[in-house]
């Protein structure tokens, strides 16, 4: 599968371009972060294609977030604002309160965490073997992400922000001592953040827990669920979900050296039980995993 099919099959339908053409449904999706993120890039390709191949005429709608991943949550469980459809971790609460569309988008890589760290202190974590070794350090993260509780679970100490950018300088200034980011986004973490910072990546070091990233719809919005679900499904059986995730994220593997590093194997008490682990052609194995 190469990326020429992939365009190809976006324009079949006119979704290769931005802005889309009105169409009689819309779908509204909050947009957090900066513009040039590649994962939320990759993932709005992903849900174009889906499109093109449900069925069903879409038109795409960001909807800008001031507020919280939470709070966008919930707004999409009660049906209150604009918004129908997120991407985000999975979790029991969230399947519980939306309807997930369980292809996951990060093929279970968001899962796979390499630690920003102060650059004066790589050394001190190039040793680090067991968990053990981190048990006396503190990570950071989001108050509302998921991964705050996974981190806990497995008893790591985690101090919390109120914002993503807070979070680069509470590792700068010393309340935290590593950040914990996805193989997906900690490059365009360090080209934001890495110079004014004094950040670097732990060298030799990876996390790794279960997890999935999927589309959530509101409940109030079944046939939107049904048709994406087909649309999703369909790009999986024809090999283009995969052609588009290897054309945007694989290349940053190498660069990572994700299979020279040493991988530590955390729990995730929040993961659903329906999460389609048996569904190979789903998932990612970068790396080697050990004890």
């Amino acid at each position: 599968m190469d990326r020429r099919r992939v365009l190809l099959s976006l324009a079949a339908t006119g979704l290769g371009a931005s802005p889309l053409r009105a169409s009689p449904c819309q779908i509204s999706y909050p947009v957090f972060g900066g513009p040039d993120d590649p994962f939320r890039q990759y993932c709005i390709e992903v849900l174009r294609l889906a499109i093109a191949h449900c069925g069903v005429s879409y038109s795409l709608q960001a909807v800008p977030q001031p507020v919280g991943q939470e709070r966008a949550i919930r707004a999409l469980a009660t049906g209150q604002g604009a918004l129908n459809l997120l991407w985000s971790m999975t979790s029991d609460a969230r399947e519980r309160d939306l309807l997930p569309l369980r292809i996951p988008l990060d093929r279970g890589l968001m899962g796979w965490r390499l630690l920003l760290v102060r650059k004066q202190d790589q050394a001190r974590f190039a040793g680090v073997r067991h968990l053990d070794g981190l048990r006396g350090v503190v990570a950071g993260q989001m108050h509302d992400w998921p991964d705050t509780q996974i981190l806990r679970a497995n008893g790591l100490q985690v101090g919390t922000g109120s914002s993503y950018e807070n979070l680069f300088a509470m590792l700068q200034r010393g309340r935290t001592d590593f950040f914990p980011r996805s193989v997906l986004e900690i490059e365009d973490d360090l080209q934001r953040f890495g110079v004014p910072y004094q950040l670097a990546i732990a060298p030799g070091l990876m996390l790794r827990y279960p997890t999935a990233f999927y589309f959530f719809v509101s409940p109030r919005d079944p046939g939107l669920a049904e048709d994406l679900s087909r649309g999703l499904e369909r790009i999986v059986s024809e090999g283009l979900w995969q052609a588009l995730f290897a054309q945007h994220m694989r290349p940053q593997f190498k660069r990572l050296a994700l299979h020279e590093r040493q991988v530590l194997n955390l729990h995730n008490p929040l993961l659903p039980a329906a999460t389609p682990l048996r569904r190979a052609e789903l998932w990612e194995e970068p790396g080697r995993a050990s004890g």
